[in-house]
């Protein structure tokens, strides 16, 4: 089948080559001619395990292209799927303005009857109303398929092939009939449904599990407290069916492009259909605060004073296996330590760059983990990286003037780091522990 797809960002791009492995022939359009050049070279915008050898192995087999031109595109297609960007506004909700353009660009080019699939994360009401947007600026008939996508950062590549369900919602029975033959190669169960709930599922979706990497926060900020040890928490938690042990890791809060924008448009949503919704404002709220947890711990120890202090963090990207810095708890620390008079020094694999090209001069890119810690004051564990949680203890001792680690992920062990003398706290396991002098 021909499909087109518009958008090479994340989704759009994971889409579509997850489309042509399957046997389709897809083109993805994109208005961004350096991107497309690039795309046609097998080399992908986004950093995604696994995504470039797909791209070259479908370019080759003639089932994968990429283009500028969306009219010439859609000439032998009549399925179009729409995966452009939906930024957070101000007030939380989602900015249409990119879809729309999007919308316009699909009427003025298309040449025959058309299904519309949307994959951008929009808000309740959307793909109604898109598809009323569409088919007053065109005389063909225009069918809306919601098809909201469920992927994860780093392991998106695995996702779009053993996902647990793809939900397709439609009002149009033969469009749902079309959209369940186009993805029948994943082999994955289909969950058809309306519009309206195929959008209430993603942000419903996204929000629980927000709602859930809160609670296990709150918990334990709560084990420091009273003396319980929040990985044992989590694993006893986790053994029971019906919570399950995904997303009970205790650490410094969610970030990213989907969980902030999900809870903060859910919200949104609420207040405009008006309900307040209490317990999504709490886990926004929750996910805040843990967010400078590691600082709060850092200002504690120094007695408020972190002028001039050198500050390793080990890890910027909001999480393992991706370059993306969105919403990350790395970017709200370093704010706040430079807003403290510190020195930042950070340590990513691959998403440095980004945040330098956040703060520029006023953070330093270390290119070695050995580098990031000479000379520290402390060291933040904020992204679980395979090369931080494989650093051996001694060379906290070796490089940084004061052995402190303070550990927002879990990575390493507690007595483990008390027998090599260095000064260790992580979330959820009880006060910081001291193994030599302060020196201030």
């Amino acid at each position: 089948m021909n499909i087109v797809v518009i958008g090479t960002g994340y989704v759009g791009l994971v889409t579509g080559v997850a489309l042509a492995e399957i046997g389709h022939d897809v083109c993805c359009v994109d208005i961004d001619a350096f991107k497309v050049a690039q795309l046609k070279k097998s080399i992908s915008p986004i950093y995604e395990p696994g995504i470039e050898e797909l791209i070259e192995k479908n370019i080759n087999a003639g089932r994968l292209t990429f283009s500028t031109d969306l009219k010439a595109a859609v000439t032998d297609s009549s399925i179009v799927y729409l995966a452009v960007g939906t930024p957070q506004k101000q007030d939380g909700s989602a900015n249409l303005e990119y879809i729309e353009e999007a919308a316009m660009n699909i009427a003025q080019s298309i040449s025959q009857d058309t299904v519309v699939v949307v994959k951008s994360t929009v808000p309740v009401g959307t793909n109604r109303y898109l598809k009323k947007f569409i088919q007053n600026k065109t005389p063909y008939k225009i069918s809306i398929v919601s098809n909201p996508e469920f992927l994860r950062e780093g392991v998106a590549v695995k996702d779009v092939f053993h996902g647990d369900r793809i939900v397709l919602g439609a009002d149009d029975d033969i469009a749902l009939e079309q959209l369940e033959a186009v993805n029948q190669g994943f082999q994955i169960p289909i969950f058809k449904t309306g519009l309206e709930s195929a959008e209430m599922i993603k942000y419903a979706s996204n929000a629980f599990l927000a709602t859930k990497i809160s609670f296990i926060n709150e918990i334990a900020n709560i084990c420091e407290k009273v003396g319980g040890d929040i990985r044992e928490v989590s694993a006893g938690m986790g053994m029971d069916h019906r919570i399950g042990s995904s997303f009970l890791q205790a650490g410094i809060g969610y970030g990213g492009s989907c969980f902030p924008k999900d809870t903060l448009a859910l919200n949104q949503i609420a207040k405009n259909s008006g309900y307040d919704f209490k317990l999504i404002q709490s886990v926004i709220q929750a996910n805040k605060a843990q967010q400078l947890k590691l600082v709060k711990v850092l200002k504690s120890h120094y007695n408020s004073d972190l002028k001039g202090k050198q500050i390793a963090l080990l890890g910027v990207a909001f999480k393992p296996e991706t370059d993306d810095i969105r919403e990350a708890a790395s970017e709200v620390i370093i704010k706040e330590l430079l807003w403290c008079g510190a020195k930042i020094s950070i340590y990513d694999p691959v998403a440095a760059a980004n945040m330098k090209a956040v703060f520029g001069e006023e953070i330093h890119v270390a290119e070695t983990i050995e580098e990031v810690l000479y000379q520290a004051d402390a060291a933040l564990v904020v992204t679980e990286w395979d090369e931080i949680k494989k650093i051996k203890l001694e060379e906290f001792s070796s490089q940084m003037k004061h052995p402190l680690v303070l550990d927002g992920r879990l990575v390493f062990d507690k007595d483990q780091m008390k027998k090599a003398g260095i000064s260790y706290y992580s979330i959820g396991t009880g006060e910081l522990q001291l193994n030599e002098p302060v020196y201030i």
